[in-house]
């Protein structure tokens, strides 16, 4: 594989990124990103060999198979998750015990399977992380990581049922009021940018670091 195969063309620079790009610290128009595209060599319909390169009718460079002209896409992936708040008003974070961002904080979540919906996956994932049932609610935000090739969704949530307890994805589990978040122990930039949209939402008296922390 080359350098090329991993790189687009810049037209997506020319549209404005939106508040999801606010977590991505890549420019747009990169293309797939090179560890991703290391591991896409073989085509899924035939087993042939991927070539990247023009392709008519495309606007953009793709991995296609000469030998049966299939293209393959590449598309990001979703990634849901939740903030679940208490009744107090305090926000449930987890240390994170497997990497990406071992010992860090983040929220509950995780890959969307195929044969779910967005809410269940919400539920899932709260519960298999911390012991917790949780009732998602309104979505904080969509935030990009052009990095990962995700798509995060943030849900504040409700605690409905369920014990909190420590998983082998949670090393500890805790409850932060908004004032006293630990901002620069985040593990990722989506996790820092879902709360200061919460808390603009609903404690626009606090305040919180210019810079914020995470991968």
């Amino acid at each position: 594989m080359t350098d090329e195969r991993a790189t687009g063309d810049q037209r997506p620079q020319e549209f404005d990124r939106g508040r999801d790009g606010r977590s991505t610290d890549l420019a747009s128009g990169g293309g797939v990103p090179s560890w991703l595209a290391s591991s896409l060599n073989y085509c899924p319909n035939c087993g042939g060999s991927l070539r990247f390169g023009a392709i008519v009718g495309e606007d953009r460079h793709r991995l296609s198979c000469p030998e049966c002209g299939h293209i393959a896409y590449v598309n990001p992936r979703l990634v849901v998750t939740t903030f679940p708040i208490t009744d107090a008003g305090e926000i449930l974070l987890l240390r994170r015990g497997i990497e990406p961002g071992v010992g860090r904080w983040a929220q509950p979540g995780g890959f969307l399977e195929v044969d779910e919906t967005v809410n269940q996956a919400a539920i899932r994932e709260t519960w298999e992380e911390t012991g917790l049932l949780v009732e998602p609610g309104e979505i904080i935000g969509l935030y990009t990581r052009l990095e990962a090739a995700v798509v995060t969704i943030a849900f504040e949530a409700r605690i409905v049922g369920g014990t909190a307890a420590p998983t082998p994805e949670a090393l500890e589990i805790a409850t932060f009021a908004p004032e006293a978040l630990p901002w620069s122990d985040m593990a990722f930039k989506t996790t820092a940018w879902a709360l200061r949209d919460w808390i603009a939402r609903h404690r626009p008296e606090l305040t919180w670091p210019d810079e914020l922390t995470g991968h």
